[in-house]
């Protein structure tokens, strides 16, 4: 339980409620971009030096995709508050995340472990956590302001193509999961 990826993991999650303060309370953007960029490399680094370690845990596997959710649903909420995101890129990335608990959820009732997050999955959150600084940094009215609506948008669209599309994969995963593998088991 104590490694270091997992500790990067726990400085990811401590930087949501340090993100927040910073973007609504102090409106201090820069600090506040600083703690979205350290969390998106956490992010990064943290799977990586648990395979290069091997130090894999069931608690980074489940800790990890956990708090990239409360990441992105926390900067969701500051965003859309600071009005630099409309409310349907927020109900594009709500709707996935909820199928993607009642496909959790389906796999659980059937008894199968949770899926692993892909490579592609991993690519999609990391383009949002890119994406996200950006487009607080787009709300400055001067030209790297612009540059950064340009860059952030950009991310963001990639991120939810992504994201949306993962989603697909996790579910043909999970539906093969729960027809195949019972007819390998009857089998043997």
């Amino acid at each position: 339980m104590l490694t270091i990826p997992n500790a990067l993991t726990f400085l990811r999650f401590l930087g949501i409620p340090i993100f927040i303060y910073l973007a609504l309370g102090k409106e201090a953007d820069g600090w506040a971009i600083l703690v979205l960029a350290i969390g998106g490399a956490t992010d990064y680094f943290d799977g990586k030096l648990a395979r290069a370690l091997n130090q894999e845990s069931k608690f980074g596997e489940i800790a990890d995709p956990t708090i990239d959710r409360l990441y992105i649903a926390a900067t969701l909420v500051v965003l859309y508050m600071r009005e630099a995101i409309p409310l349907w890129l927020i109900a594009i990335l709500v709707a996935r995340d909820l199928f993607m608990a009642g496909v959790a959820l389906l796999l659980q009732l059937k008894g199968y472990q949770p899926l692993k997050v892909t490579y592609l999955g991993k690519a999609a959150t990391f383009n949002l956590l890119y994406a996200f600084p950006f487009l607080l940094l787009a709300l400055s009215h001067t030209w790297y302001g612009t540059a950064a609506f340009i860059f952030g948008w950009a991310f963001a669209i990639w991120g939810v193509t992504l994201y949306v599309g993962t989603a697909v994969g996790y579910f043909r995963t999970a539906i093969k999961t729960i027809t195949v593998r019972p007819h390998i088991i009857e089998g043997q």
